[in-house]
């Protein structure tokens, strides 16, 4: 039975569609049969895979519709172990139309059930939002990774979040556990990064991977260029940052944090 982990963060630019792209292809070179799920309606994972969108017949706007079976929607990547299930702009309509719908909150989980059988690992690519498809990537984990950059305000929203994951615990996924928060864009040099680096180790203890994402101009650039960047150079420095997360991550499986969120986010 495969882990589904969502990628979760209410900001954008915190690393998240370059943690879902890199943590999926490393989890790939690691031979685990891997699939990245595409749940963010700007597709950016999408066009980080070299998947041109204007292109694409299905997404997972047909699948979420019930118009197409997900076995319909995957597409092969240059990895043996990794494929991705696309997304596009067609997935903010998607997301309106179901409003209405009777368990809006639970169709990517059934969506992705089957596929549980098939895969390893599941990461899914969330919106930078707490709106309807963001609610469904929560709900259809067994766990979250969630990325915090190490600048200034970033434990303030880490709270935030916190407390938003705790509710949708509560109310829809009561079995959820945290995979962990994942320290990105660090600077060395800078003691804004240390400083958040040991504050959050500080107060979430254990819940903060050991591996850090460091601030690098590769990995930034990297999507642009179609491939995760451990296809483009291995030996870099972000490469071997998210095969070492990749190692935590089949390390700690298939236990994960336990700990109490509300207690973390309120405190």
């Amino acid at each position: 039975m495969g882990h589904i982990i969502c990628i979760a963060s209410q900001k954008g630019g915190v690393g998240k569609t370059t943690t879902a792209i890199n943590l999926s292809a490393a989890l790939a070179v690691a031979e685990r049969e891997t699939l990245l799920v595409d749940c963010d309606p700007q597709g950016h994972a999408t066009t980080g895979m070299g998947i041109e969108k204007t292109k694409l017949i299905k997404t997972l706007s047909h699948g979420m519709m019930g118009h197409a079976l997900p076995e319909e929607l995957i597409i092969d990547s240059d990895l043996d172990f990794l494929k991705t299930l696309p997304a596009c702009i067609e997935l903010f309509h998607t997301e309106a139309e179901l409003m209405s719908k009777p368990g809006k909150e639970e169709i990517l989980r059934n969506l992705l059930s089957d596929l549980k059988e098939t895969y390893d690992y599941i990461i899914i690519d969330s919106p930078p939002s707490l709106r309807l498809l963001t609610v469904n990537a929560v709900n259809a984990a067994d766990s979250l990774l969630i990325p915090l950059q190490c600048e200034f305000y970033a434990l303030e929203g880490l709270g935030q979040l916190l407390q938003s994951i705790q509710i949708l615990k509560k109310r829809f996924n009561p079995d959820i556990k945290i995979a962990g928060i994942l320290l990105t864009m660090f600077a060395m040099g800078e003691e804004a990064s240390q400083q958040i680096a040991e504050d959050a180790r500080n107060h979430f203890n254990d819940m903060v991977f050991k591996t850090v994402i460091p601030r690098n101009v590769q990995l930034r650039e990297s999507a642009s260029h179609g491939k995760p960047l451990l296809l483009q150079d291995i030996m870099s420095v972000g490469a071997q940052s998210y095969l070492e997360l990749a190692r935590e991550i089949i390390d700690q499986a298939p236990v994960f944090r336990s700990t109490n969120l509300a207690a973390k986010a309120g405190s």
